[in-house]
């Protein structure tokens, strides 16, 4: 069924999937889609035409992630811009802590605006707790960046780079068994095979794609998960 497309800068209605995704936890939901749909267009950091998809294209699209998180894990988003996947993704996943890391200016501004306006909302809900997510500004190959973040169990990026660089950046954020999960697109999951000698030289192990949110329609997606090894 087909809902109707929102006027610009108006935030779409949840589909009925939004609640089982985010439980008790739907209303900070919402409010970080208005975000989006106002702030995030506004900014450029969101194209105004995807604002009648933002659920299904951006936000169910990022929680869909959460299936191949640990449970617990210390999670760091590495060019977050928006906050994709990384605030849908803790926002679905209580249990686990968020790191977002963005190099640029304004979407650094937006993202410390966002979780301000998240915590200063609802507040603690569905027991996520916006209060424990914090932002830094700077390259996840930055050592500076390395050392303020800390232990990481996962690190997650969407679109960020082709996967042999994306690796390379963050190398100094994955300590050996911590996990890289990337959301990618369709060519790079058909170009997977021709990259894992390279990524497995590059100190990953276990390099393979798992299909996450089956159960979400057209925000069903497809992750590249990836373990750094012992060197």
């Amino acid at each position: 069924m087909t809902r109707p497309a929102p006027t610009p800068g108006t935030a779409p209605p949840p589909p009925p999937a939004a609640a089982a995704v985010f439980g008790d936890a739907l209303p900070l939901a919402e409010r970080y889609v208005a975000l989006l749909a106002g702030d995030g267009v506004v900014r450029g950091l969101i194209g105004p035409r995807e604002v009648p998809r933002l659920w299904e294209r951006h936000v169910l699209n990022s929680a869909a992630v959460a299936e191949a998180v640990p449970q617990g894990a210390r999670v760091v988003d590495v060019g977050s811009g928006a906050g994709l996947p990384g605030i849908p993704l803790a926002l679905a996943r209580a249990d686990v802590t968020l790191t977002l890391v963005e190099p640029m200016a304004r979407r650094v501004e937006f993202l410390e605006e966002a979780l301000g306006d998240l915590a200063g909302g609802p507040g603690v809900c569905g027991g996520v707790d916006v209060r424990r997510w914090r932002v830094i500004r700077g390259r996840a190959e930055d050592r500076a960046v390395v050392s303020a973040v800390g232990p990481v169990d996962v690190v997650t990026a969407r679109a960020v780079a082709p996967l042999p660089r994306l690796v390379g950046w963050c190398r100094g954020l994955l300590r050996p068994g911590a996990q890289l999960v990337a959301l990618v697109g369709a060519k790079a999951v058909e170009e997977l095979p021709g990259m894992v000698a390279e990524l497995t030289a590059a100190g990953m192990r276990d390099v393979h794609t798992r299909a996450v949110g089956a159960e979400l329609g057209d925000a069903a997606t497809t992750v590249v998960v990836m373990t750094r090894g012992s060197r």
